[in-house]
């Protein structure tokens, strides 16, 4: 018998894909009026759960339950109009579309005759209603993926969702973002409405969560109330070993032996509207050194890193690695200077997801020997690379030959990092690489960054997460509105600092050239 409290009932869910069995017999319960964490590492089964239960995908066995009456989703429809709502880790939106557009797309409230001040002012009652500020008349396109992510979430919200389920909802989110959310997830529990809480942050999980079920390897290896545990039990129930994050070691080179391999001199860049994107900044980074970009997103750190790394221009100023003008080198060349890039958006720029594991593990080097001889690509040798790369990365795939699209986002982004991380003999640029991943593929990633910093490489480290950056660090540089307020030593660096800086206090004693 399934309570009257259970607004969701899976129970023996399973559902496979070629060569991978992502969920195997799964029951699991979601109370209504609760917060329900789900979580588990990259790749445990999380979002397939999730797909089944919003219709996007059948199971192969197994049924569900809603308010106890047993149903089966044939289309995404169809669960949202049983009141079951989800923020996808990757976005839902129509790019070329403005805000307002998307928040009312395709929600039968939205009246059939309509203009576009009714959209823009609509929107704007609805985002001061759940707190989380975005522009209705802007395009979706030109949005930093933090403002992107509240669009998805304000989307749903509005709907008026029963079970709300949130993949990775605050991944993107300022800390003071993340509380305006909480506000709003435990404002819907006190109503009675179910939400699914999907997160890798373990310390947020126990903040906001009522009740854990942890997935390992597609199956349900705990489900408990979530007082009293702790984020260590939490990660080696996820893991089913002991994850020890002890913090880095931040040595200090011999500053004889180090060398300039970053320099920005009065570099400006715009965006395609023609808006400036950054505004007249000057870096310097040397060789074993890890220089950390701290802003709230959509202050430049995308063009920063792009305008580096040669996938987009600078319009003013002038760029060296290692001594060599870049300003009007292609992204390629720039790669083969040694430098890496990890980007932001893996799914857009990444790799390439039809391809096999293979193919996206030599990209960087296809042209080059052993990979390539002559016009001859050879397919054994990307092979042989491939699981040397996967293996050394702990590469989660059933084989090379697995279309990448197939590996859950971490075991994406441990690849494309590993493939960045062996280029990178002289930089490597990482822009957001933690992001939404699980405790043990942040554990790996933090430890390719050091294995590259030990190896004498500079790096660039942008990331929202400040306790990220003092830990792994040498240097912080805060970016505002395309502008560098300040670099401090981590050593003097605080989280009050860092965070005045975030909102555009300069330093009283900036420093021009880092």
């Amino acid at each position: 018998m399934i309570s009257a409290k259970t607004a969701v009932s899976m129970r023996s869910i399973t559902k496979t894909f070629p060569g991978v069995i992502a969920n195997e017999d799964v029951d699991i319960d979601f109370q209504k009026g609760e917060i329900h964490a789900l979580l588990g590492e990259n790749g445990a089964g999380k979002s397939t759960l999730m797909n089944v239960l919003t219709g996007i995908y059948q199971q192969d066995a197994g049924d569900i339950y809603i308010d106890g009456e047993k149903t089966r989703f044939l289309m995404a429809a169809d669960a949202i109009s049983h009141g079951i709502g989800m923020v996808h880790q990757h976005f839902k939106l129509v790019k070329a579309f403005t805000v307002a557009q998307n928040i009312h797309m395709g929600w039968e409230k939205t009246p059939r005759w309509i203009s576009t001040e009714y959209l823009v002012e609509n929107t704007r009652n609805i985002s001061r209603d759940f707190g989380l500020d975005v522009t209705p008349e802007a395009r979706v396109g030109d949005l930093s993926v933090g403002a992107q992510q509240r669009v998805e979430i304000l989307r749903v919200l509005a709907r008026g969702a029963k079970v709300l389920i949130v993949d990775e909802p605050t991944a993107v989110l300022t800390p003071s973002e993340t509380q305006n959310l909480f506000k709003v997830l435990r404002s819907l529990k006190e109503s009675g409405s179910t939400i699914i809480f999907i997160s890798h942050k373990l310390d947020e999980v126990l903040e906001i969560s009522d009740r854990i079920s942890i997935l390992r390897r597609g199956k349900v290896v705990l489900t408990q109330d979530t007082a009293g545990m702790t984020t260590r039990q939490l990660a080696n129930h996820m893991v089913g070993r002991d994850v020890i994050f002890e913090r880095m070691d931040r040595h200090t080179p011999d500053t004889a032996d180090q060398s300039e391999i970053l320099k920005m001199e009065n570099v400006s860049a715009t965006y395609s509207t023609g808006a400036t994107a950054l505004d007249t900044i000057n870096l310097s980074i040397k060789s074993s050194e890890i220089l950390g970009i701290a802003g709230v997103a959509g202050n430049g750190q995308r063009t920063l890193s792009e305008v580096i790394t040669g996938v987009a221009p600078c319009s003013d100023g002038n760029i060296t690695i290692d001594g060599t003008a870049i300003n009007n080198l292609r992204a390629d060349a720039i790669a083969k200077l040694g430098v890496g890039h990890i980007p932001e958006d893996r799914l857009k720029s990444g790799f390439a997801g039809d391809l096999p594991v293979s193919s996206n593990a030599v990209l960087r080097e296809y042209k080059n020997p052993p990979i390539s001889q002559g016009i001859w690509f050879k397919d054994s040798a990307a092979i042989n690379k491939a699981e040397i790369m996967v293996a050394e990365a702990e590469v989660s795939t059933p084989d090379v030959h697995t279309p990448l699209r197939n590996l859950s986002g971490g075991n994406q982004q441990k690849l494309i990092a590993k493939r960045e991380c062996e280029i990178s003999e002289k930089l490597l640029v990482a822009v957001y690489p933690m992001r939404g991943l699980d405790v043990g593929a942040v554990e790996r990633l933090r430890a390719m960054i050091i294995e590259r910093r030990d190896a004498g490489a500079a790096v660039v480290l942008i990331s929202e997460e400040l306790d990220e950056l003092l830990e792994l660090s040498d240097r912080i540089a805060v970016l505002y509105h395309g502008q560098i307020m300040g670099v401090l030593d981590v050593e003097n660096a605080t989280l009050e600092k860092i965070g005045l800086m975030m909102g555009g206090e300069a330093l009283e004693t900036e420093t021009d050239h880092v």
